[in-house]
């Protein structure tokens, strides 16, 4: 599907195949989300502008490329996505962080936002919203479109597991957000989990259920 990039690297494939593991650990299962966020970042950003600058070094002036100056910010949806985090501030260290928490409405179904906070600046920035998994869809979207209504409008989102049926659905609602996941898996379940998946990421980052 266009727009839509499966990383297919050896040492990612290694990690999610760890973390699906029911053996591995809450300690264990936070450093591997977290490693596998940085290694992620490194293609998430292979778009960003650079610009050439000169630089003395020991030895002569050289012209050299630098970022652009392009911004970034990460929006962690609430609260899985904060385990992607700190892997990403490895090595965006200059990126702003906001936040958002969403809800399903007992009655209506429908996704509420209960908690939203910014940078300032984020409509001048690129960003990247994070979530292990992406499943149905519906809070992926949710998320994508609160944004839009805030004036964002460069907007990328990233997970460790997919869903067909998640993908088809941000894709479908938003098609010019790009989609990144570490692995697409094969189907939902009758309870809306991924499968095979890696079960409830939250619970296994912080170690509740």
């Amino acid at each position: 599907m266009e727009n839509v990039f499966v990383f297919d690297h050896p040492l990612i494939q290694h990690k999610i195949s760890l973390m699906r593991d029911k053996r591995t650990t809450t300690k264990e299962f936070r450093e591997l989300v977290s490693e596998v966020a940085m290694l992620m970042a490194y293609e998430v950003t292979r778009d960003l502008p650079l610009k050439e600058v000169e630089i003395e070094t020991p030895v002569a002036i050289a012209k050299t490329k630098v970022l652009a100056g392009k911004k970034l910010a990460l929006v962690p949806i609430l609260r899985a996505g904060l385990g992607m985090v700190d892997g990403m501030l490895n090595l965006l260290p200059m990126a702003r962080v906001g936040h958002i928490g969403l809800y399903r409405d007992p009655k209506t179904l429908e996704p509420v936002e209960y908690y939203c906070k910014l940078p300032d600046d984020i409509q001048e920035r690129e960003v990247v919203v994070l979530d292990p998994m992406l499943a149905t869809g519906g809070s992926a979207s949710s998320a994508v479109n609160f944004l839009k209504q805030k004036g964002i409008h460069n907007i990328k989102f990233m997970c460790l597991i997919a869903a067909p049926e998640g993908i088809e659905r941000l894709h479908r609602d938003h098609p010019d957000v790009p989609i990144f996941c570490a692995a697409q898996d094969t189907k939902l379940n009758d309870h809306a989990y991924i499968v095979p998946g890696l079960g409830d990421a939250g619970d296994r980052l912080f170690g509740t259920k």
